[in-house]
């Protein structure tokens, strides 16, 4: 009992002695408490929702799909091919509806606003989430040309802008949500190639449509993960990717690098792939569903350790700091 009331002493006199400390500790646990209970409250009526989703032939999409489909929300999944659609199909349950979907094309995507008319009715579209994605060609940018920029920035960034624009009438109509998918590299530009300015461009096309849509009670979230092992983020696939755009360089270009450049720098990847890449993909998923089921969405996800810890965090460090430490994680050329 002594012992006890000496150690409340001692905690009492050093809580006074550090008043301002203790302040914002209390502060920031209060706040802490109160984001945790706010978030926990999630709107109703999901047998009533229409949530539609790109890109749902794997990853997040695909997983994303099904989650919500568990969750008794009727999901309307774009998929690009025929056999991804008739996957998913087999996988879920009937209120799950799949069509043909290429966000690059504009009259795909009027096709697919119709059908999602159809089925919503009156009741408009509860949730769009802009999943589609590529990431290839990735490399250093000299060698890239215009065409490898255009490939990603057609679907990542210029896709979601049309896919939204077209949609927004059914999101107007139930208030609903839009659910656009970024990137830690839509804060840091780590690599060259279309896809850091095609996350970037979501980011800010992001932030302008939720100030845009505020007053007709459109929310806007966006997701921010860091790095995962998806079908388009394969080391496999990077791999042969850097080898073919390699080959076409003219051999003076080749010779300024030197010949283990490529090796080195494949080498590099992998290594750093190895290390950050988290094969959990439903860290990425759980908040998606957040934004679109939660009364109080997010206007911003970070999905994965690595984001949370290491690059986000960067990418508010003075630029020296951060190009020091992208540059060690990559070789220098050796020509």
């Amino acid at each position: 009992m002594v012992l006890t009331d000496n150690l409340m002493t001692y905690l009492v006199e050093v809580m006074l002695s550090h008043l301002a400390f203790t302040c914002a500790l209390l502060l920031a646990s209060v706040a802490a408490i109160r984001r945790f209970i706010r978030e926990s409250y999630r709107v109703g009526g999901f047998g009533q929702k229409h949530v539609f989703i790109t890109g749902c032939d794997s990853g997040f999409g695909n997983l994303l799909a099904r989650q919500l489909d568990g969750k008794g929300l009727h999901v309307l999944a774009a998929c690009l091919s025929e056999e991804g659609a008739a996957d998913l199909a087999a996988a879920t349950s009937s209120r799950l509806k799949t069509l043909l979907l290429d966000v690059t094309d504009s009259e795909s995507i009027r096709r697919g606003v119709q059908f999602v008319s159809r089925e919503v009715g009156e009741r408009g579209l509860w949730g769009l989430v802009n999943n589609a994605g590529r990431s290839i060609p990735i490399a250093p940018t000299e060698w890239t040309k215009l065409e490898d920029f255009t490939k990603v920035l057609d679907v990542n960034l210029i896709g979601v802008i049309d896919v939204t624009l077209q949609f927004l009438p059914l999101l107007k109509k139930a208030q609903g949500r839009v659910v656009n998918m970024a990137s830690v590299l839509g804060r840091l530009s780590l690599i060259g190639g279309g896809y850091c300015l095609s996350k970037w461009g979501v980011e800010a096309f992001s932030d302008s449509l939720r100030r845009g849509m505020q007053q007709f009670g459109i929310k806007v979230s966006i997701i921010e993960p860091g790095f995962f092992k998806t079908a388009i983020t394969s080391v496999e696939l990077i791999d042969t990717d850097l080898r073919r755009l390699w080959t076409r360089l003219p051999q003076e270009v080749k010779d300024s690098y030197g010949e283990t450049y490529l090796e080195d720098y494949v080498k590099a990847q992998e290594f750093s792939m190895g290390i950050l890449c988290s094969t959990d993909i439903s860290k990425v998923t759980r908040c998606m569903e957040h934004a679109l089921t939660a009364q109080f969405p997010r206007t911003r996800y970070s999905a994965g350790w690595d984001a949370k810890l290491f690059w986000i965090p960067l990418s508010y460090l003075p630029s020296c700091v951060s190009d020091f430490v992208v540059n060690m994680l990559l070789p220098s050329p050796k020509g």
